[in-house]
């Protein structure tokens, strides 16, 4: 028999609920039986009749129960089914095994990090831009306005291709510091460079198509590109960046990094960027131009965009991952307005947009002028620290052992080793020392080139002497 318990919290249809169901769940309301008709119910325990209706809807709806007309209201047969179902099921489904998955995931966190994720003393980061407490008090205090002063249109469903406002200050960045003149409808923004590849794979490429990328080169596109079952073909680079006369005869994109090779760190050479536009052009594929650091140069202006010079082929991604920080997740595609149209109709169907509140601090952090100001403020800190640890390198002998390149342009700088030296076990030796140093080796398709990728960007000058000096020590 139910009761009514006059100083439980619970509503007294959510208590008579619950002990109907319990009495039918346990078996003490039997498959078929009877229930008590609602008015003679609600006589016995004190309630109105429209409380017991509603415990008799729920019960019902949940399909404890059954009606007729004739027949009153019954105990269902659902635990039959129950019974059947626990002596059938003891787990649940397991994942099925995703070995491109597991290895993917695992290369990437060995380039990301290094194998061993212990904490050290000195991180040559080569993935980390500098941060300091005026970036965080000015993006704390656009977070505000953006918080206080946003409509409440903004928190419907919005745009495919992005926040309108955030791609205006993009476009108006791009014309006056990267010689990109576009409409907005040719920007799309993503969540990060590996977004923006994924989706170009999905949204441009069919299974099985031929891909080409620098080898070494940006782990994440290739990674990418294989897990969407593309067949990833290595190019070469030398002192002059891609070798276009390598590229894949079939194939149907290019991953580059002209304007700073990612982990050789060269500048593709003009002869070579021309060739490449005008295979491109000859043979109908397309670019993707990722310009993840080219802002940091310290010889002159950033150098052109294949983007500028051919923007029915090339793709251009930007990211502030380099120039701001990695966690704020926002990067963009810049392209022909029919790849963008393309691009976003796919975003609009997996995606759907990019978190609104994220885009209305960055556009807020832009139009006041703090990432411009922020931009010139790390411009001079990383001059001085890509100038220590050349000085440092040189002074301490690595430079007489080692090949250094990529001292134009961005965060890092390449130490490159003879093909039969063994990176690991510096690089092994060296974290024993409470220095992390990056590996050539996981920047590599099937280029065996051996070195390490060292980032200066959130070490200071001090450190990259002391870390260079005691480096050489091992070596």
């Amino acid at each position: 028999m139910m009761k009514v318990i006059r100083n439980d919290k619970r509503p007294i249809w959510q208590q008579l609920l619950d002990q109907a169901i319990h009495h039918i769940t346990s078996g003490v309301w039997a498959p078929g039986e009877l229930l008590i008709p609602s008015r003679e119910l609600a006589h016995m325990l004190g309630v109105s009749r429209s409380t017991i209706q509603i415990v008799y809807e729920e019960l019902l709806s949940r399909g404890y129960t059954v009606t007729s007309r004739r027949g009153g209201t019954r105990v269902s047969d659902w635990n039959q089914v129950t019974s059947l179902t626990k002596e059938i099921v003891t787990d649940g489904p397991s994942p099925p095994s995703l070995p491109l998955l597991d290895s993917a995931v695992g290369h990437l966190h060995d380039w990301l990090r290094g194998k061993e994720q212990q904490e050290v003393e000195i991180d040559f980061t080569p993935h980390e831009p500098y941060l300091d407490e005026q970036f965080q008090k000015n993006w704390r205090r656009s977070l505000i306005h953006a918080s206080t002063e946003m409509d409440v249109s903004n928190w419907a469903y919005g745009n495919p291709y992005g926040f309108t406002p955030l791609r205006e200050q993009i476009q108006r960045y791009l014309s006056l510091e990267r010689g990109i003149h576009v409409q907005t409808n040719q920007i799309l923004l993503t969540s990060g460079a590996q977004h923006s590849i994924d989706l170009i794979a999905q949204s441009l490429l069919a299974d099985g198509d031929t891909v080409s990328v620098e080898d070494p080169g940006f782990p994440a596109a290739w990674i990418a590109m294989k897990y969407r079952r593309m067949n990833v073909v290595p190019v070469p680079v030398d002192e002059y960046g891609l070798m276009v006369e390598h590229i894949h005869p079939q194939s149907k994109l290019i991953f580059a990094t002209p304007s700073h090779q990612c982990a050789v760190g060269v500048v593709m050479s003009e002869p070579r960027r021309q060739q490449l536009l005008h295979k491109a052009a000859q043979e109908r594929f397309w670019i993707i131009e990722d310009d993840y650091d080219s802002e940091f140069r310290y010889r002159g202006e950033p150098l052109p965009t294949l983007f500028s010079q051919a923007p029915h082929h090339t793709l251009y991604l930007m990211s502030f991952s380099k120039m701001i920080a990695p966690g704020i997740r926002i990067s963009a595609i810049v392209g022909s307005v029919e790849a963008i149209a393309q691009l976003a109709r796919i975003q609009e169907l997996t995606y759907r947009q990019l978190p609104i509140m994220d885009q209305l601090t960055l556009t807020h952090f832009i139009k006041q002028g703090h990432f411009m100001r922020h931009m010139r403020r790390v411009r001079n800190v990383y001059r001085r620290r890509h100038e220590a640890i050349t000085k440092a390198i040189m002074a301490s002998g690595l430079g007489e052992r080692f090949t250094l390149s990529g001292v134009e342009t961005g965060l890092h700088v390449l130490l490159e080793a003879e093909e039969s030296y063994d990176e690991e076990t510096v690089t092994k030796l060296a974290l024993q020392q409470g220095i992390r140093v990056y590996p050539l080796g996981p920047y590599c398709l099937e280029s065996k080139r051996k070195g390490w990728v060292l980032g200066f960007a959130k070490v200071d000058e001090a450190l990259i002497e002391q870390g260079i000096h005691r480096f050489a020590e091992l070596v």
